[in-house]
């Protein structure tokens, strides 16, 4: 067999020891495979020292020949580190069964538990276990289950019942084994051989101890060789401490445990190297003292031992001496009368494959006389005379076994007793906590209790570090923490409690959206050996009805085995291969609760930091020491009218909010209000379980504002705050992540505020749900007023019924979160506070803008400006100017547009209350205050366009402040046209001005882009040019003397007319607009024809009428359709509701304004009747010769006067409208396809 552990020289041990106790992590890291030959094939062993107390192995001094070993060599009993315990262990003067030993491994290697170790024990019991079916000797042992880890512990009975008598905590189990099990047996005393045997083996290790602190010779046996040993061990004995690193804490925790240097917290304490990490801040899990249960790893070594596919964490004490062939071999001592038995032989085969030593030296001595020395490799024990044994036997009982405890001890957090009587053949498995429980004394504490609490809370603990990688471990983490806070008392465990249950919050994320794989991920991740109450029953079913374990379950005593979880009904089944087969498999029970649904995962934050809170409540003050306050009597979320509230209250409120958003920079130095020592367990739990539940009710919050629901989410956010203040009321300096989470906080109430001023029409229904607190909430909100009288935040989260205060909460909260960001340099903060910041100014900006223009209109009679329209303003624009400046400090330029654009409105507002009025309480004069203000709104408007830049950067913002603009421009125009200022200009000027305002705002009509305002751009544009070629017709008409001015407006009327009405015919939707602006231009063409002299020119002039007047068919066949259109409409209400049909015929339901049309039509029918009597009049007088084309156009003008001239006057207007449509047609007949009768 190879017989080195880890190199390709023969192995040292003592480089397996540095390697590991340099903190390698689990089983099978840089090792390789060592095998054990036997004749019917190999047995797989492989050993890696995961931590060594003692030195590199030094050679053995070999005795001389007839030395005494009865007499006690001179360094007998001395502490050695080639020893180790075992030189004092063997006379017994150390307990050799310790009930904890293998929690002491537990801890130290916490990394293996629970996954990837199937046993957890010291070598002895490993040995015990597999001797079982060779032994007629009692076993009794304690097993516990974590994860997939069994931890195996001697129970030794006797001396716990002895131990019982003193501390009470066995009673329950002493009248348990004398009623049920053997009420006879008692523990044999040891004999005066054994003690004699024990004190010569003792004696024997300290001569065979080499280098300083070697045996010196007896002096009648002397040894020539011993010399030559001694210095060959010198070399191993000066470099062994090279070994171990440098630091102190090393050098201690490598000498022999026995010297106690390594302190128990140091070790195991939480918070230490097996802690989870510091930004989970965990509080530590024992003060100094609480855990002196004497839970250490007092083993010289511990070995991660692969047994075939068994994976072990062994503690072993076995003296390991070099020599011989190889630098590793063990030493055993034998009687030479009495031959090895298959039990001895077993028990060093064992010994070197778990400790990974390939040779055997055996001292053969007779009454304590050394006789030999025989050297005996490892693989060939099994086959000693006296002692042949199967391996392959043995790995079936190992197999066998385990598969038995893993199929039984189903239980996390539950004691499991394996107990086999001397002499017996039936091994019985019990489950002590449920005896426990069963028991009817009232004190019935299991020592084991605690130690395995701490254990399953300190696996999970471990394991949630490896969580923040991979969350499919918290199925695990939760079922360990679950099994754990179960098996304590919260009277006497109060700090783990609270620890394991912050622990269990932290496992729901609440920062971070699901991934899409999280169901699967968790659900898979239960502990695969773990059990939920729920399923326990079924459990139970279904090992009574499993084949491959019902002999279990048959027992031949039923008074005997009634209260056994599983019985071996004989010892030699454990041989048979694979009798035993595990059923442990994946549980869905014991996997994490998944919920998509983020107000479910908060509940369960929420509760379980409740939990947290009571365990810490439990330990400090009583309730009478406190201000009374029912936890089942609700905490009322008061709401007001702050209508009523004076200026005062609310300037109180904002102080202490500000003040509340400060961040402190003292550390806390008192206790707090309930008592608690800052720096405490208490102090920080409290801390972090206040936090978690600010934080699971801002997530609460914040989906209840998604959910539209702003009345609970005002009610969560206030918890949030009081949570918050409570934590500042216990905390002294705040941390960065802790301001920056508040800043979150006030920035969401501000958001929630906003929306309750927006939604007022909704009221009651938030009133409601602002209202409405569930158990748990109180039961919170009780636990922060020991601490806090939460009132910092009450201006913030109260629910007020005044939309103006809302927007002013909303500011301030805002303003107290841009604090926070400003003095502790949050950064990544900044923009969005600053963007909320101008949200809200531009809000009230807005509120206040509104405010006025509501008061401009309801005014019934106009009158000069009131102050408090002036206030109004003022307020408006100086929130306006702050929300600018906000946006633009991040440089968005699209917001500050907008604030711009809305600048310019107000202006707008403000120029429409400085409008004139004269005495009859008609429109005055266009005043100079009013173009002030519509200048100043054509700047800020220019300045908008100027921040966007270009229409790419957002088109809608562009198109909104382009409309705006052109809009100003118009209205600026119109009242100087209309309601000329001429008291103070010239004509000529105010013309020129309402010339350029007219160009500038059809500069800003777009009439490209393709848009919903594209339609309102082109009436617009119409209309301007509509209204210059007015002006231009007016200034031709009234223009005396100057005749080149006089052609200049001529041609500009002629242009704008035309362009107006080709726009209005685009548009299809304005025939009164089309036709009026025709009528004007025949107005404008008969005007001209008035001031000409020759007959061709006039023909030419009322030609060009005629041909305008023509075009007017498209507006007729307009207006035709819509009249058609109500008609229908009409009739279809006079035979659904004849009632009603008296108001249907008052107004037009098309929108068309029938007394316009009425008015136009009684200016187009005298109008064309003049223009058609005056062609025909020039027509018919003229010298020339009239042409064949001039004598049919004559026939066309008659027909068509003939006809207008006998048209009723009376008949109803479709029939009028018919007719013209008819006569306009006959003078275009080469459009006459496109005539459109109904």
């Amino acid at each position: 067999m190879s017989a080195s552990a880890g190199d390709g020289e023969p192995g040292t041990l003592q480089d397996n020891a540095k390697e590991e106790s340099s903190g390698s992590a689990c089983a099978g890291e840089s090792s390789r495979h060592d095998s054990v030959c036997t004749g019917a094939g190999e047995i797989k062993s492989r050993a890696v020292v995961k931590y060594s107390a003692a030195p590199p192995p030094a050679s053995y001094a070999l005795l001389q020949e007839k030395t005494d070993l009865k007499l006690p060599p001179a360094n007998w009993l001395r502490e050695n580190p080639q020893l180790g315990s075992a030189g004092t262990t063997v006379l017994g003067s150390s307990s050799k069964s310790k009930p904890f030993s293998s929690f002491g491994m537990a801890y130290e290697f916490i990394d293996c538990i629970g996954d990837d170790v199937d046993v957890v024990s010291d070598s002895e019991n490993i040995k015990k276990l597999l001797k079982i079916p060779y032994s007629k000797s009692h076993v009794s042992m304690a097993v516990h289950r974590v994860g997939r880890t069994l931890l195996l512990d001697e129970l030794d009975i006797q001396e716990l019942f002895m131990r019982s008598s003193q501390t009470g905590d066995w009673t329950w189990l002493k009248e348990f084994y004398q009623r049920l099990i053997d009420q006879k047996w008692q523990r044999k005393k040891k004999s005066k051989e054994h003690w004699y045997q024990k004190a010569i083996l003792s004696k024997f290790l300290y001569y065979s101890i080499n280098g300083d602190g070697a045996a010196e010779p007896v002096p009648h046996n002397p040894n020539e060789g011993e010399e030559e040993e001694e210095n060959e061990s010198e070399e191993y004995s000066s470099s062994w401490p090279t070994a171990f690193t440098s630091p102190p804490s090393d050098t201690e925790e490598s000498d022999a445990p026995k010297q106690g240097s390594v302190s128990v917290d140091s070790q195991f304490a939480l918070g230490q190297g097996t802690s989870v990490p510091k930004e989970q801040n965990l509080p530590m899990l024992f003060d100094e003292g609480e855990n002196s249960q004497g839970l250490r790893n007092d083993f010289v070594r511990n070995i991660m031992w692969t047994f075939e596919d068994i994976h072990m964490l062994v503690g072993s004490n076995m003296p390991i001496f070099g020599g011989g062939r190889y630098p590793a071999v063990s030493l055993r001592l034998r009687d030479n009368n009495k031959p090895i038995n298959i039990l001895t032989g077993i028990d060093y085969w064992l010994d070197n494959l778990m400790c990974n030593v390939p040779e055997l030296v055996m001292c053969f001595h007779v009454n304590g006389i050394v006789q030999k020395y025989e050297m005996i490799k490892t693989e060939e024990i099994p086959h000693l005379e006296n002692s042949n044994f199967s391996t392959r036997v043995v790995k079936d009982i190992a197999q066998n076994i385990l598969s038995f405890l893993k199929s039984n001890c189903t239980k996390e957090g539950h004691t499991y007793w394996l107990f086999k009587a001397s002499g017996s053949d039936i091994v019985k498995l019990y489950d002590l906590t449920t005896l426990c429980e069963e028991a009817e004394e009232e004190k019935c504490q299991n020592p084991f209790t605690l130690p395995v609490a701490v254990l399953l809370y300190r696996v999970a603990s471990n394991m949630m570090l490896k969580a923040r990688q991979n969350r499919k471990h918290y199925g695990t983490i939760r079922t360990l923490l679950l099994n754990c806070v179960k098996l304590l008392d919260e009277e006497r465990h109060p700090q783990i409690i609270a620890s394991a249950h912050y622990m269990l919050s932290e496992l729901f994320q609440l920062d971070e959206p699901p991934e899409e794989d999280e169901g699967e991920s968790l659900r898979g991740g239960g502990s695969e050996d773990s059990f939920s109450d729920e399923d326990r029953e079924e459990e139970e079913e279904l090992t009574e009805d499993s084949d491959e374990i019902g002999s279990y379950s048959s027992c031949s005593s039923p008074q005997d085995d009634s209260k056994a979880v599983a019985v071996i009904r004989s010892v030699g089944e454990l041989s048979v291969p694979e009798k035993y087969k595990s059923t442990h498999q994946i549980r869905p029970s014991g996997a994490f609760p998944v919920s998509q649904d983020k107000e479910e995962r908060c509940r369960h934050v929420l509760s379980y930091a409740l939990k947290g809170l009571k365990a810490v409540d439990g330990t400090v003050k009583k309730e009478s020491d406190l201000p009374a306050a029912d936890p089942n009597t609700p905490i009322p979320l008061k709401y007001e009218d702050r209508s009523a509230i004076g200026a005062c209250a609310a300037e109180k409120g904002i102080s202490l909010l500000l003040e509340r958003a400060r961040p402190s920079q003292a550390d806390q130095k008192h206790p707090t209000r309930s008592g608690i020592i800052p720096g405490s367990w208490q102090h920080r739990m409290k801390l972090q379980l206040f936090l978690k539940a600010s934080k699971a009710y801002y997530v609460l919050s914040d989906a209840a504002t998604n959910l539209v629901k702003y009345g609970r989410a005002l009610r969560y956010i206030k918890l949030s705050l009081q949570c918050y203040d409570a934590y500042c009321s216990v905390s002294g300096a705040l941390h960065p992540h802790v301001l920056q989470f508040h800043s979150q906080c006030l920035s969401l109430c501000g958001d929630i505020q906003l929306m309750l001023a927006q939604n007022a029409h909704n009221r009651a229904a938030y009133l409601e749900e602002y209202s409405y607190q569930t158990k748990e909430d109180q039961e919170i909100l009780h636990s922060l007023h020991r601490e806090s009288s939460c009132q910092a935040f009450n201006m913030a989260t109260d629910l007020a019924m005044d939309p103006e205060y809302q927007l002013f909460v909303s500011s301030k909260c805002y303003e107290a979160a841009y604090d926070l960001v400003i003095s502790d340099a949050l950064k990544d903060q900044l923009a969005q506070v600053l963007k909320r910041l101008g949200n809200i100014r531009n809000e009230l900006g807005v509120y206040y803008m509104n405010q006025a223009a509501a008061m401009q209109t309801e005014k019934e009679v106009k009158k000069s400006v009131s102050v408090v329209e002036q206030e109004m303003w003022k307020k408006s624009f100086a929130f306006f100017e702050k929300g600018m400046k906000d946006f633009e400090a991040i440089g968005d330029s699209t917001n500050t547009a907008l604030l711009l654009c809305n600048t310019g409105r107000l202006m707008r507002i403000c120029a429409q209350a400085h409008c004139a009025v004269s005495a009859d309480q008609s429109r005055g004069e266009f005043s100079p205050e009013e173009a002030l203000y519509y200048n100043k709104a054509i700047d800020y408007y220019s300045r908008a366009i100027k921040s966007l830049a270009s229409r790419e950067n957002h088109p809608a913002v562009w198109d909104s402040v382009n409309w705006e603009l052109s809009t100003t421009y118009f209205t600026l125009a119109t009242l100087l046209q209309d309601y000329a200022p001429l008291s103070r200009k010239a004509q000529e000027q105010i013309e020129r001005e309402v010339t350029e305002a007219m160009m500038k705002s059809l500069k800003y009509c777009d009439l490209q882009t393709e848009s919903a305002r594209q339609p309102l751009y082109q009436y617009r544009a119409a209309t301007i040019h509509h209204r210059l070629a007015s002006m231009y017709h007016s200034c031709f008409r009234n223009q005396v003397g100057d005749e080149h001015l006089r052609k200049q407006h001529r041609s500009l009327a002629e242009l704008h007319y035309s362009k107006a009405v080709c726009l209005f015919l685009s548009l299809k939707d304005a025939p009164c607009e089309l036709l009026r602006t025709l009528l004007e231009r025949v107005a404008f063409a008969e005007f001209t024809m008035a001031g000409q002299s020759s007959n061709g020119a006039k023909l030419k002039s009322l030609t060009g009428a005629v041909e305008i007047m023509t075009q007017s068919r498209c507006a007729f066949q307009l207006i035709h359709k819509e009249l058609l259109e109500e008609q229908m409409e009409l009739s279809e209400a006079d035979t659904a509701e004849p009632a009603k049909l008296p108001d249907v015929v008052r107004g037009s339901t098309s929108g068309l304004d029938l007394q316009e049309v009425m008015k136009l039509i009684g200016v187009f029918e005298p109008s064309f009747s003049f223009l058609l009597l005056q062609l025909i009049k020039l027509m018919t007088t003229m010298k020339r010769k009239p042409s064949n084309k001039d004598e049919e156009l004559l026939k066309t003008y008659k027909n068509v006067y003939s006809k207008l001239l006998r048209a009723e006057k009376n008949a109803p207007l479709l029939s009028r409208i018919e007719l013209h449509i008819e006569l306009l047609q006959q003078l275009s007949p080469q459009t006459g396809s496109d005539v459109t009768h109904s």
